[in-house]
């Protein structure tokens, strides 16, 4: 991948760096971030220690997903970032629909493609000067060889349409959806992007669960987000809304 050819493809104003191997982009800017004076695209043809939610491992192919870190920086500290996780992924699936992709979304920061996970999102934070950096991290699969599910050890999903997509274009067409998203969320909260999240919702009103630690808390019919991007559940004891901390959802069965 080109890094100045995205940049000029792209109208977000965005410095954008490629480098061939790295363990983490996320780890890679958060130690950068003290430095960072600007918003900064880090694009890794492979990682080799990529990080999910909850400390698990991302797996990657070279040259079969595109991972990469966005850093940006928000005024205040992380309250004001509740929910961001979220309107990350309506942005990337709004755009993945705009390419011909239709994608779901599943709370809180997976993207689905029949059923299947197609990208996850890892949003993590350092304290600046003024105000918070965001480092948001992206893992999305282009294509899946037969050894790399096999190490993951459950179905996953790709999109060959875009494999073949030229690479830079792809990026760029990203990189500006999040940063029109992260401008949004930094004026208005994820309160803009409740609807459009739920327009998206893969599971709403189907029965799930939701689980922490191979224990399940609460059982209901999910009914999408609220304004502050919590889970709305309605259990028989009525609704209740869940944060997200540590806990997944899973489909009922």
């Amino acid at each position: 991948m080109d890094a100045q050819r995205i940049a000029d493809l792209s109208s977000a104003g965005v410095a954008v760096e490629v480098v061939a191997e790295t363990g983490s982009t996320n780890a890679d800017l958060l130690a950068r971030a003290a430095t960072l004076s600007a918003p900064l695209l880090l694009i890794a043809e492979h990682q080799t220690a990529g990080r999910g939610r909850a400390g698990r491992s991302w797996l990657s192919a070279p040259g079969h997903s595109l991972t990469f870190s966005l850093a940006w920086r928000f005024e205040g500290g992380l309250p004001a970032l509740t929910g961001l996780p979220l309107a990350v992924g309506t942005a990337l699936a709004e755009t993945l629909g705009r390419l011909g992709q239709p994608v779901q979304l599943k709370w809180p920061n997976d993207l689905l493609k029949d059923g299947d996970k197609l990208a996850g999102i890892l949003v993590e934070t350092q304290a600046a000067a003024a105000g918070t950096w965001a480092i948001v991290g992206i893992g999305l699969n282009l294509a899946m060889p037969d050894e790399l599910e096999a190490r993951i050890g459950r179905p996953v999903a790709a999109v060959p349409w875009l494999a073949r997509m030229d690479r830079d274009a792809l990026m760029a067409a990203l990189l500006d959806g999040l940063a029109q998203a992260l401008q949004a969320f930094a004026a208005t909260g994820f309160a803009a992007f409740s609807a459009r999240w739920n327009l998206l919702h893969a599971y709403q009103g189907q029965p799930v669960t939701i689980v922490d630690r191979g224990e399940v808390l609460h059982e209901g019919l999910a009914a999408g987000v609220d304004d502050g991007g919590r889970l709305l559940l309605d259990t028989e004891a009525g609704r209740i809304a869940i944060v997200a901390g540590d806990v997944s959802l899973r489909v009922k069965t």
